[in-house]
């Protein structure tokens, strides 16, 4: 939090006035609706933030995989016999 203080340099004076204005825009109802919101995003940031470190941990845990080679292409259709067998030509004269 001393952080994002520090960005901002805000006091605690500036903070308070914030937090007045925010009461004034909102109302008194609205407040815990908007905080209880503002965690569940928060929450739901941090859970997708460590889930992406877990699979970038694991996969840089992961043992190599040895690299598969695409089969070579089948050879090319030969000629095969056909059903009726070629007739022998006659002899020109």
């Amino acid at each position: 939090m001393n952080v994002i203080l520090g960005v901002w340099d805000l006091g605690m004076g500036q903070i308070i006035l914030i937090l007045l204005v925010v009461l004034l825009m909102f109302g008194a109802k609205k407040l815990p609706d908007l905080a209880k919101g503002l965690g569940q995003g928060i929450k739901e940031f941090k859970k997708a933030t460590r889930d992406i470190q877990d699979e970038v941990t694991k996969a840089a845990n992961a043992p190599d995989e040895p690299v598969s080679r695409p089969a070579p292409p089948a050879p090319a259709p030969t000629k095969t016999a056909s059903a009726e067998p070629e007739k022998p030509q006659a002899p020109q004269s």
